[in-house]
């Protein structure tokens, strides 16, 4: 049985050494190695052997099995490399051709205007505030003069997770949380921007979108500051040509209140499609804050008074860059997201 590991070993070497390519190599370790190779085969005849002569060849065996083992990881380094510097001999760079030109990403249109919407405000003096998204039902609703049962909540029907938990219906929840930490201290400017969620979804509602709500609180602020702070807003957003209007409306938690439009950004205001021939386009909600708003958050409403207005940053987006459809939005099209 020496004998015969000897003579594996020698013929081993010698095929391993002639060996052309990593096909033929692995080849032979299957031939000498594998499963039903020549050395497998003699070490399953090593029962036979007397009790003395089983450990010297075992230990020849696995010597054997070393050396070509090693020769064949020697020999598949040399083929890999032949193989690679062959490869390489044949594929020719040419150095003269243009590279690739990696494109480079933007801002979502979304975020470019809601950008642009704390760039006017901070100008005006206002600082940005933020608020959890996951909220309690006192923030959303009851804080903001909407108790339990009240009609005005089927308008912001939501997603709750527990009777007292929800995803936000909007960030007014931001303005009581600021005035209840900042009491009572004045003046407070803040708008507060982020995502709020309600229960549509269709071309011009989705169950998640941005929205930028503003305060201010102060003694002696009046329904024209509102008016001066949003026709400002209007005209550096949409253009210095534009106008504004007020309607009367109701919020629970403004009084007055006031929807307020802006002079068509399709046709100036003559009348067209985009505005229905009316000449005028809804951008947001305002009011002056409502007396049991501040109450509930510290401050006395016959000293101190303020307004709040809220928009959706989609609704300002797709007027400003004449968008019909909201879902394209959130679509993720990169011939949509393209052109901004």
């Amino acid at each position: 049985m020496r004998d015969k590991l000897q003579e594996i070993k020698t013929a081993a070497l010698e095929s391993l050494a002639e060996a052309a390519d990593l096909e033929q190599l692995e080849k032979l370790r299957v031939k000498y190695l594998g499963k039903k190779g020549e050395l497998t085969q003699v070490l399953r005849g090593m029962g036979k052997l007397s009790p003395e002569e089983r450990p010297v060849i075992g230990q020849l065996a696995n010597e054997v099995r070393d050396i070509i083992e090693q020769e064949l990881q020697s020999k598949r380094e040399e083929l890999e490399k032949t193989a690679q510097q062959k490869k390489l001999e044949q594929e020719r760079i040419d150095v003269t051709m243009p590279g690739r030109r990696f494109t480079r990403g933007t801002r979502h249109p979304l975020y470019q205007v809601l950008d642009e919407i704390k760039h006017i405000f901070r100008g005006l003096g206002f600082a940005v505030a933020e608020g959890p998204e996951i909220e309690l039902d006192y923030y959303n609703f009851e804080a903001l003069n909407i108790p339990k049962d009240h009609p005005a909540r089927d308008m912001q029907d939501s997603f709750y997770i527990t009777e007292e938990v929800l995803l936000r219906t909007h960030t007014s929840p931001v303005q009581v949380r600021t005035m209840e930490k900042k009491r009572p201290e004045l003046p407070i400017r803040i708008i507060a921007p982020g995502k709020v969620y309600r229960r549509d979804d269709d071309a011009t509602h989705s169950p998640m979108f941005h929205q930028v709500e503003g305060l201010l609180v102060d003694e002696r602020v009046t329904f024209g500051d509102l008016k001066g702070t949003l026709l400002t807003f209007a005209r550096q957003m949409f253009g210095q040509e534009h106008k504004i209007r007020l309607r009367p409306s109701y919020f629970p938690f403004t009084e007055p209140s006031a929807e307020v439009d802006i002079s068509c950004v399709n046709c100036g205001g003559s009348g067209c499609r985009v505005c229905s021939h009316t000449g005028w386009l809804e951008i947001l909600g305002s009011g002056m804050v409502h007396p049991k708003v501040l109450e509930m958050a510290g401050y006395d409403p016959e000293k101190v008074s303020g307004f709040a207005f809220g928009m959706g940053v989609e609704r300002i987006a797709m007027l400003k860059y004449g968008i019909d459809d909201l879902r394209l939005l959130f679509d993720n099209d990169l011939r949509f997201l393209q052109q901004f």
